[in-house]
């Protein structure tokens, strides 16, 4: 008979991993931006961002107020090597004047509280950040800040609801400042339940969970921002207090909910609301309780049917009362003497029943908590994409601590319900107040790690006045390059190439293209057709250049050029033909005509020597003479850039810009003859290879060069040559930022101030982690996977740092390489004598193409800087490749009419 009233709050695996899905789908409706309105589960963001991390320290303030007494707190927390936290508290009552009282009443008495407090700490004449715990569902649009959205647990304070409770406290605080001499700012609001993951996050820093099991139950975790669609943003984390006191308040749980669980919701003070905490926290149990007992006393099944007035008294029977009775070590003692004090007279039978009834209802109490618990976990766990997850939860609450079976029923449940999950559970000491002072520990930190970290990238933040003035001292150094008589000592040094033509679609016949411009040199055979079904088809073999080469001797390094094609020849078994050749050598060449180039300098990690001053297209004929296989006809040395614009000039002919960005930046454009002073002639047009990667040599641009820069260029193998290129191009950005993040650790900004062995190695940080670390389709965990195979042990918020860095060393990048655009097309809008130009510009390299940001980042700066220019930028294909056999094909062409 017993069992019938007990048989609905028996709960099956089945049930609680019904209830565990149920609860998932109200945490995603609760974080959804449409869904949330109507969500009973508010997952309310509580704009705490970071757990600790150890290197927390100084004296804090902490107010507690949310059960019944109100509580303030002195938190020292030391980082002397040992960390460790020192904790002074005062209690005070909270009269039911003043949590029945209006809004004035209740935070002048906090506020009274807070001042007998600092006065009798000798605290007065200080200046201390204060944390206010507020355990009551609050809306929050930052960490300080915070608007009550219902009273909870016997509160019903008037003229608080729908206002910020921070706003009033700081007016309470006002009112004191000037009489009493004290400065108390209020930095973090925080709810009891995130100031317990706290506490027990700066014991243990897998914590992400935080549990209340007491007067109420609630509970908070770490939630990607990805998720959380109520907060702008999806960087990083942000700790979610679910308030899951409200689960089932729209009739979710109604299934479960017995006749006592009704009864016990319409005698409470808010009927209807907080229903999955009426079943679970202490407040209500012992209620419920005397609620069950009272019908089966009525029925006769317990002390012979007579009902004491202990039975129909609301509140008489108490958890304390529970707890107590559940002791079975006791026997049953302890319950025959509390059922005695109550008036109730009990046989042992009794003593036995309404000790079975306390059990089943404490331990529904207990499956429910899990199975809400187990949903979070899962979460978790999958957020991580992990198959099995190791974890902290920080749990507080008198239910928790004081009952003897609770915590055992809690562990073995969740554990049986996620068994994926390795789940330490870590009782927390004081966690409202130390928790509140731990929250505001670590916004302390954060503010000071932004300050560091603000005054560190604030050089790479480039105002649009500095960016014009970039433009314009491009655009001199431009003009300088030009002229005869300051072209010597000119930086950028406007380079004829000697291609005067642009394909006209009549351009056909076999060519062989060779690309060398990096670690791999490439052989091609390209077949261009004409007329309606014009087509170009390639055919091509990619060689390594090892280092010893790049850095060998000229002789050897085009020896090896020569073996390179040799072997591509043999294998397309075309040994025996002499078939014309394009050359594209990405390095500055003085031309003297198309198939003359002398090289100026070796950039992109090359050094090989005798070779510096010599004709390029004599040193490759002179080892083919030495291998004496096979002859070709070298017809143009080009420029990958120039390569570039002729591929995109073959589809659209309104492209007359090349620009590559890759490992190196450069660009190339079509210029008027008669502006070209070195070169004889002034008719028609010449492309100019600009090598811009030298711009600011002279000084011009060390006012926007970082020390930061200045370090990457004196490591280099050229220091204090193609400035430019050392702050745009994908060879050196990936180095900027291993240096930025060197000096941020240093500071105990990153990695725990350690510097890993890998992070020492010049060159880890490749500019392909970049485009991948600034996916905007990458988790924050993915970046930390990346930053694991470099060997940096990382943390979600090292994470976050490092994305910022790489994304304002790559914007700087891609806004500098804008303005030199900018200062191109605006040049050639002059040279037309239009006020609106309309230009394509053929773009390359893998900067471009394979950064998330960089192209949109580099077309809004020039559309920003060259307003009266309308620019299409066009994807290259294979412009080093196709386009040194269209501009071959073009050299044949032309020269074909000279001849005729």
């Amino acid at each position: 008979q017993v069992d019938r009233y007990l048989y609905h709050l028996r709960l099956s695996d089945d049930v609680l991993l019904d209830v565990m899905a149920r609860f998932q789908a109200e945490m995603v409706k609760g974080l959804g931006r449409d869904t949330n309105p109507t969500a009973t589960v508010k997952m309310l963001p509580s704009f705490v961002r970071s757990l600790p991390d150890g290197s927390e320290k100084g004296d804090f303030l902490a107010v507690d107020l949310g059960g019944s007494q109100f509580c303030a707190h002195e938190v020292k927390v030391c980082d002397d090597g040992k960390q460790s936290i020192q904790l002074e508290s005062k209690f005070y009552p909270t009269p039911k004047e003043v949590t029945h009282g209006n809004s004035t009443e209740l935070f002048d008495y906090v506020a009274d509280c807070l001042l007998d407090f600092m006065e009798t700490k000798n605290l007065k004449h200080m200046k201390l950040p204060l944390g206010f715990t507020f355990s009551f569902p609050c809306k929050q649009t930052k960490l300080e800040e915070g608007v009550l959205l219902a009273w909870t647990k016997h509160f019903k304070v008037r003229g608080v609801q729908d206002t910020d409770v921070v706003t009033a406290l700081r007016k309470a605080l006002q009112k004191h400042k000037a009489s009493f001499d004290i400065d108390v700012d209020v930095l973090a609001l925080v709810n009891d339940t995130v100031g317990t993951m706290m506490t027990c996050g700066y014991d243990d820093q897998r914590c992400e969970v935080g549990l209340i099991i007491g007067t109420g139950t609630n509970a908070c975790y770490m939630e990607e921002m990805r998720h959380i669609e109520l907060v702008e943003g999806d960087e990083g984390r942000m700790c979610i207090n679910t308030e899951w006191g409200a689960f089932g308040d729209d009739g979710a749980l109604d299934d479960l909910r017995t006749e006592f669980d009704q009864e016990l919701d319409l005698g409470s003070l808010n009927p209807g609301k907080q229903l999955f905490e009426k079943m679970i926290s202490s407040l209500y149990l012992g209620e419920l309780v005397r609620l069950i007992l009272l019908k089966m006393t009525k029925e006769g099944l317990l002390f012979n049917g007579k009902v004491s007035t202990a039975l129909l008294t609301k509140g008489k029977i108490e958890m304390k009362h529970v707890s107590a009775m559940e002791k079975y070590k006791e026997g049953l003692s302890n319950t025959k003497e509390i059922l005695t004090e109550l008036s109730l007279f009990p046989t042992e039978e009794d003593c036995v029943a309404v000790q079975h009834v306390c059990t089943i209802v404490s331990f529904r109490s207990a499956n429910l908590c899990a199975a809400a618990l187990a949903a979070i976990l899962t979460r978790l766990r999958d957020n991580k994409k992990l198959l099995r997850m190791q974890t902290t939860v920080g749990i507080d609450g008198g239910l928790y601590k004081t009952h003897p079976q609770y915590a055992k029923r809690l562990h073995k449940v969740v554990r049986r319900l996620v068994p994926t999950c390795d789940v330490r559970f870590l009782l927390s000491v004081s966690g409202s107040g130390k928790g509140a002072a731990m929250v505001t520990a670590v916004a302390h930190r954060l503010a000071a790690q932004r300050r560091h970290i603000d005054a560190t990238l604030t050089p790479f933040l480039l105002s649009l006045r500095t960016l014009r003035e970039v433009r314009n001292k491009m655009r001199t150094e431009l003009e300088y390059g030009l002229k005869r008589e300051t072209q010597a000592n000119a930086t950028v040094k406007m380079l004829p190439t000697y291609v005067c033509g642009m394909p006209d679609g009549t351009e056909k016949g076999k060519f062989l293209a060779l690309d060398l411009g990096g670690t791999n040199f490439r052989v091609l055979l390209v077949k261009i057709k004409s007329g309606r079904r014009r087509s170009v088809q390639m055919y091509n073999k990619i060689f390594a250049i090892p280092l010893e080469i790049m850095q060998g001797t000229g002789e050897e390094l085009f020896d090896h050029i020569v073996q390179c094609i040799a072997d591509f020849l043999e294998y397309m078994g075309i040994k025996g033909s002499r078939l014309p050749l394009g050359f594209t050598f990405s390095f500055p060449c003085r031309q003297t005509s198309i198939d003359k180039g002398m090289l100026v300098g070796w950039t992109k990690g090359f050094k090989a020597t005798d070779c510096e001053g010599e004709d390029v297209v004599d040193m490759l004929r002179e080892a083919i003479r030495r291998r004496n296989e096979f002859d070709l006809d070298i017809v143009a040395v080009v420029n990958d850039t120039v390569g570039t614009m002729i591929t995109c000039g073959y589809e659209d002919p309104n492209c007359e810009i090349g620009l590559i960005v890759g490992t190196g930046s450069n660009v190339c454009y079509m210029e008027d003859m008669k502006n070209i002073e070195i070169v004889e002639g002034n008719e028609g047009k010449m492309c100019i290879n600009t090598e811009w990667g030298a711009f600011g040599d002279n000084g011009c641009i060390d006012n926007i060069r970082t020390k930061y820069d200045k370090e990457v260029d004196e490591g280099s193998l050229n220091p204090g040559k193609q400035r430019y290129e050392k702050m745009t191009s994908g060879m050196y950005l990936g180095e900027i930022v291993r240096q930025i993040l060197i000096d941020l650790t240093k500071q105990g900004l990153l990695f725990r101030g350690h510097i890993s062995e890998s992070l020492r190695k010049r060159g880890i940080f490749e500019t392909k982690f970049l485009s991948q670390i600034e996916s905007d389709r990458l988790a924050l965990l993915q970046v930390r996977r990346i930053l694991q195979q470099l060997g940096l042990d990382s943390t979600c918020e090292d994470s976050i740092i490092v994305k910022e860095v790489c994304g304002v060393v790559s914007k700087r990048a891609a806004q500098l390489c804008g303005a030199g655009l900018a200062a191109i097309v605006e040049k050639k809008r002059e040279n037309q004598g239009v006020e609106h130009l309309q230009i394509t510009i053929g773009v390359d390299g893998t900067l471009y193409k394979l950064h998330p940001h960089f192209s949109r980042v580099l077309r809004e700066t020039v559309k920003e800087l060259a307003p009266q220019c309308d620019v299409t930028f066009m994807l290259s294909e294979d412009g080093s490749g196709k386009g040194a056999a269209l501009i071959t094909a073009v050299a044949k062409r032309l020269h074909n009419v000279g001849q005729k």
